[in-house]
């Protein structure tokens, strides 16, 4: 069933909407006030606010493909509320800081949808929400205590459901209950990132391509062309972080894989349901998530082969073979009725992942130097909240203007040690990923309440608690 699928070409939603038109590259050295190293979700977020709010600022992006090559223009199109790192913000700086922090990332969501709107981009938004889904008693007590954790920072405006009402809404086999929130929306990354590189030129920022970055320093970013020299130097370069100089144990760039299948019938979407477009993930240890997309298909994501040895990045997002037969496993046993459904498409990309598994925006304001990242999987609404908090850093520290409520937020200059050498870091994200896949076949055959000890091992090694 994998012999006509399309792997790789960096991702289907480019091969549903197209490469874009080529930018030219830095023609040698420049100047700028600001200068944003990557041309993903967060460059042209921090760029578009930065410009919105101060026209007369130089801003100058730099990407070493072109707009949207990294997880933006691969990812599982899912704009929603999660943000990487909230329960340890909680511990280190209180509960109240963690709320804030949750609060902001509700209203990003809406933020992207009212740009978006805005600029005229059209990116196959549906606001369905999110939909997470337990299948096996250890899933239902996880599912409920989470439903618990979000209701303690404040959205209140989640619902629970048991088998009967999650069916109604999907029909996913086994699946023995669900949470709903509102904060979450359907979207096409391809769609997205092409609007928003076009809206960021239309204010007048330069953007340009097929210029890598090889090295970040106060004042300076050096490419094979020329050097850009800025007041403030801003990386946004998620999981391709690695690739810098000095950067390599700075964020593990961990890898995921899609599918896509053909477009389904309508009587196929009659026996699966899904009528209100959620975005659609479980409440497993190697957890899975999908979308339906605005031409009927199932596009379906999980971690496939999670890390190459040496912080290295696919060839553009090339899968292998055994990733392919494990995703079309999982869309058939949640949907027994599309065994007979052709995958069309399969491709691979890398997001970025802090030790301490948090995301976190910084300006270091002794050299000018700023980050953002570290998004563990949740990028696509959190690059938005990282692209307006970059702008506010930048503004205060300017003097153009002073501390806002993001400024304040706790993920902001958060700072964590760096990933362990080789061979140490390969052996031990391979290892926690078979953890977690051993923890989901326990649970699967024990029906026992309980969760895996075996998952509780793997998130100590892996530091996520």
């Amino acid at each position: 069933m994998t012999s006509t699928v399309v792997n790789g070409g960096i991702s289907f939603w480019y091969a549903d909407d197209g490469l874009p038109a080529a930018r030219e590259p830095l023609p040698g050295d420049a100047t700028a006030d600001v200068v944003i190293v990557g041309g993903g979700y967060t460059g042209l977020w921090t760029a578009y606010y930065l410009k919105k709010a101060a026209p007369f600022l130089r801003i100058t992006v730099l990407e070493q493909k072109f707009c949207g090559y990294g997880a933006s223009g691969r990812n599982g199109g899912w704009l929603y509320n999660g943000i990487a790192g909230r329960d340890r913000y909680a511990k280190l700086y209180g509960r109240d800081a963690a709320v804030r922090l949750q609060k902001a990332m509700n209203d990003t969501v809406a933020e992207v949808v009212r740009v978006a709107a805005e600029e005229g981009i059209d990116a196959d938004i549906v606001r369905g929400g999110v939909l997470e889904v337990a299948r096996t008693p250890a899933q239902l007590a996880r599912l409920r205590a989470f439903h618990e954790q979000e209701l303690s920072y404040g959205e209140k405006d989640r619902e629970l459901y048991g088998a009967r009402e999650t069916a109604e809404r999907i029909r996913v086999a086994d699946a023995v209950g669900s949470a709903w929130t509102p904060h979450g929306a359907r979207v096409h990354p391809v769609k997205l990132v092409k609007g928003l590189a076009a809206a960021v030129e239309a204010l007048g920022v330069t953007v340009h391509e097929s210029t890598p970055v090889t090295e970040i320093r106060p004042g300076h970013a050096v490419t094979p062309y020329g050097t850009v020299r800025a007041s403030y130097v801003l990386r946004c370069t998620e999981g391709f972080t690695a690739s810098l100089k000095g950067q390599r144990r700075t964020w593990l760039p961990m890898n995921s894989s899609m599918v896509a299948t053909e477009p389904l019938s309508e009587e196929q979407w009659a026996a699966i349901g899904w009528a209100g477009r959620e975005t659609l993930g479980d409440m497993a240890h190697a957890y899975m998530y999908a979308q339906r997309t605005a031409d009927g298909r199932i596009a379906l994501g999980g971690r496939g082969v999670p890390y190459r040895f040496g912080s290295r990045t696919d060839n553009d997002g090339r899968t292998q073979r055994e990733t392919v037969e494990a995703l079309r496993g999982i869309l058939v046993d949640f949907f027994p009725a599309l065994a007979g459904v052709r995958i069309a498409h399969a491709w691979s990309g890398v997001l970025g992942v802090p030790r301490d598994w948090c995301a976190s925006v910084t300006l270091d304001r002794a050299t000018g130097l700023g980050w953002a990242g570290g998004y563990v999987g949740s990028g696509v609404a959190t690059a938005n909240l990282a692209g307006r908090t970059l702008c506010d850093l930048v503004q205060q520290d300017s003097g153009q203007a002073g501390a806002t409520e993001l400024t304040g937020l706790p993920w902001v200059g958060h700072r964590v040690r760096k990933w362990e050498p080789e061979p140490l870091r390969w052996l031990g994200v391979h290892g926690m990923y078979a953890t977690y896949r051993s923890a989901d076949r326990r649970e699967r055959v024990s029906h026992s309440m309980a969760p895996s000890r075996l998952a509780r091992l793997a998130d100590r090694v892996a530091g996520r608690h």
